[in-house]
């Protein structure tokens, strides 16, 4: 017999199914149980489209409809009580006389905060909250931090030889292999925004968009308050959308925005600028700069170190994960490792 907890972790599966679509809104899975079976599933699919418990109802079939009304729905995150792009899952709860109702995370955006849990427990049905609360936490880490602390969720990634450097100098060095490559693809995927500083834009002209995975390419981002980027930079191709933080150029940018400001580039300009945009996730990618930049002064919430088993002898030397970093998750990929750290 499945147990609480089994459903949820299934409605955990179905919301990762939404990431790389749904920011800023939160990753949502959600399924319904008549009698240990299921009989709907469903998840927050596109930005601005039904929510999870929408797509989970629309999915049982006709012959299961009758039995909605003695089913329990688990969701990984609090049903919303408001309108915003689509009506209150609330309201469906209670017009389908759902009476039992299990959540991972109580909504900490203010306009739900328990709200939805108070309506449905004021309408007599019997809901509970807080089971894997941690880990619906960790699935919706950038949700709760781009709500609580209004900016977007930062992830900082590198790739270090066994011996502990990024690359050789002054050259282009591949540290990982092809198929923890397309990992790294779709992390893009599933990012709003990704940033290079000018020295890894200059040395490893990268494309920065996502080639070998399914879904979008993010916005990238290239620090170049010097102007030394040349013209034929994949960063100025205006193949994909663009910023750089730099003095704007003579041409024809239609995906390509400039940003002129002062000699140095602070963190918090760019970060309120992604705010405005509505981009709640920034992958931070280098270089050694950049990276040691951000540590220093605490702009990180997540690491994600892929260590090879080559060594390189001499090099750019890789960051060190700060004191204090919590490991969250260490997986191999072939012949690399990939470390999960987290701010504790």
């Amino acid at each position: 017999m499945s147990t609480p907890e089994s459903y949820l972790r299934r409605c955990f599966d179905l919301a990762r199914l939404g990431a790389g679509r749904v920011s800023p809104n939160p990753l949502v899975g959600a399924v319904l149980v008549h009698e240990d079976r299921i009989i709907g599933e469903g998840w927050h699919q596109r930005y601005g489209e039904a929510h999870a418990e929408v797509n989970c109802v629309r999915s049982v079939t006709p012959e299961n409809q009758a039995l909605i009304p003695y089913s329990t729905l688990y969701c990984s995150l609090e049903p919303c009580s408001h309108f915003g792009k689509t009506p209150p899952c609330v309201d469906l709860i209670l017009a389908k006389k759902i009476p039992r109702v299990v959540v991972s995370n109580v909504d900490p955006n203010p306009q739900v905060a328990g709200q939805g849990l108070e309506k449905l427990r004021a309408a007599g049905v019997e809901v509970t909250a807080g089971l894997l609360e941690e880990e619906g936490r960790w699935l919706n880490r950038a949700f709760f931090t781009w709500i609580t602390q209004q900016r977007p969720y930062i992830i900082l990634k590198w790739a270090q030889s066994r011996d502990g450097y990024l690359g050789r100098v002054g050259e282009r060095t591949a540290i990982s292999g092809p198929a923890m490559q397309r990992l790294v693809h779709r992390w893009r995927s599933e990012v709003d925004a990704i940033l290079v500083g000018t020295t890894t834009a200059l040395v490893d002209n990268p494309r920065l968009d996502n080639r070998l995975f399914f879904g979008k390419s993010p916005l990238r981002v290239a620090f170049d308050v010097g102007e030394r980027l040349p013209d034929s930079a994949h960063l100025l191709d205006d193949s994909v959308l663009t910023w750089i933080f730099g003095p704007p150029r003579s041409g024809q940018w239609e995906r390509t925005k400039f940003f002129p400001g002062t000699d140095k580039i602070l963190i918090v300009n760019l970060l309120e600028q992604l705010k405005i945009d509505n981009r709640a996730m920034l992958l931070v990618e280098g270089g050694s700069q950049v990276l040691h930049q951000w540590i220093k002064e605490g702009w990180w919430d997540e690491i994600r170190m892929v260590k090879n088993e080559r060594s390189l002898g001499e090099g750019v030397a890789a960051p060190r994960v700060p004191v204090g970093a919590v490991l969250q998750e260490s997986y191999s990929v072939s012949r690399d490792v990939v470390e999960i750290w987290a701010k504790q």
